[in-house]
């Protein structure tokens, strides 16, 4: 049977403040039967441990991306299509061509190199294996939501694109998504994004990001015989040091950290190259760029003749939020409330950052709990997974199927 849920949005309601969301929440919940639930919760568990097996290190989603197609394919979405970036795109059309669509949005890359062990252990409800839950459960819980959908005939009044991005770890800069949004910003009014690991909380803002390759240079020379002489691991050692010295604001929350050292030849040897890796974050662009020109004037202090500093920016996530009282905010608020969930509203970096930062309004929310998340360790548990699997389908419902959501 093809649910129809327009008669939810009587002409009455058609001022979003003047509607209920609790209400609207809860008429959706109950003109579903959800026997089907356990059905699809055990589904995305099996289909989360099925993508964790392929590796998927970013800038190599290929394989996954693949697999990920296939799917697409199989649940029969229209205009499914790969692009150079391994982003795979599938439309479910809606009832209503002339709405603008929404977007629902997964990551497919992970931080382990290809040669990572993935073998998966499991002990009671909780299995073990990297990448699982960041992000194998955020793309199952994509594949699920297509599922119930597709099956259950839920055929929302909204367009619908599924996407599953890549590189959106590490250096990746979030190049999938930001790709995959400039494809399809002119058809979008709002994005929901899942990482697995995320339930409980909704993520309205995007942090700022910045990342730096710092590499020093020298002369070099023998360890004996050119004592004094300037050696880049020295200075890259020194610049360490300051930068550990500087305190940034608690408010608005400011860190960063030296992820990475490199250079050097040998022992006996006074560098000629060194490096490192700095990863810089706020709440706020302006206490950013505050951190980094600090940080540019202690490698300019340090510059000598002989002693040379390059700047490369590897990385640079802009920031963008929503408030709380957001229409979007407050559906995911409600929809985690009606399985049982108190909210936790949440500022972080994500694949959201890019359409946030854009204006258009995104939540990112999350399909289980675990742990360890980039540890060879990592877990997530599977009880959890229901719920999860209740709320993304509630909100998603909720938002293709009011015309004044956004």
């Amino acid at each position: 049977m093809r649910h129809n849920y327009q008669t939810y949005f009587t002409k009455s309601n058609r001022k979003w403040p003047g509607y209920r969301m609790k209400n609207l929440v809860q008429k959706i919940e109950r003109g579903l039967n959800w026997q089907w639930l356990p059905e699809i919760s055990r589904y995305a568990t099996d289909q989360a441990m099925a993508v964790q097996q392929i590796a998927a290190p970013t800038f190599h989603e290929q394989t996954r991306a693949d697999y990920v197609q296939k799917l697409f394919s199989e649940f029969e979405l229209d205009q499914v299509s790969m692009d150079s970036y391994f982003n795979v795109f599938g439309l479910l059309p809606g009832n209503r061509p002339d709405l603008p669509a929404i977007m629902v949005s997964a990551h497919t890359d992970t931080v382990f190199p290809a040669e990572a062990d993935l073998t998966l252990r499991q002990e009671n409800d909780i299995i073990y294996g990297p990448g699982l839950g960041d992000n194998s459960f955020g793309v199952s819980g994509l594949l699920a939501l297509i599922k119930v959908i597709c099956e259950q005939d839920l055929i929302p009044q909204r367009d619908i694109w599924f996407v599953a991005t890549t590189r959106e770890e590490g250096l990746g800069d979030l190049g999938g998504m930001r790709a995959a949004y400039k494809t399809l910003q002119d058809k979008v009014c709002c994005v929901i994004n899942l990482e697995g690991l995320a339930f409980g909380h909704i993520y309205h803002a995007g942090i700022a990001v910045r990342r730096l390759h710092i590499v020093a240079t020298a002369p070099g020379g023998h360890s004996w015989l050119h004592f004094g002489r300037p050696s880049a691991t020295h200075a890259i050692v020194e610049l360490g040091s300051r930068i550990l010295a500087i305190k940034p604001p608690e408010t608005p929350r400011t860190t960063y950290n030296i992820g990475l050292l490199e250079g050097g030849q040998g022992i006996n040897v006074i560098a000629t190259q060194a490096g490192l890796w700095l990863d810089m974050r706020s709440e706020d662009q302006k206490a950013l760029r505050a951190l980094e020109h600090e940080i540019r004037q202690q490698i300019d202090s340090l510059q000598t003749e002989e002693l040379k500093f390059s700047i490369e920016i590897v990385g640079d996530r802009p920031s963008g939020q929503i408030p709380a009282n957001h229409p979007l905010v407050q559906a995911a608020i409600e929809t985690l409330t009606i399985v049982g969930m108190q909210g936790v509203l949440e500022t972080g970096s994500t694949d959201g950052n890019v359409p946030l930062a854009a204006g258009c309004p995104t939540v990112t929310i999350g399909i289980t709990r675990g742990g360890n998340a980039h540890r060879m360790d990592e877990y997530a548990e599977t009880a959890p997974v229901a719920l999860g699997m209740k709320q993304l389908i509630l909100l998603t419902l909720v938002v293709a199927n009011n015309p004044d959501t956004i």
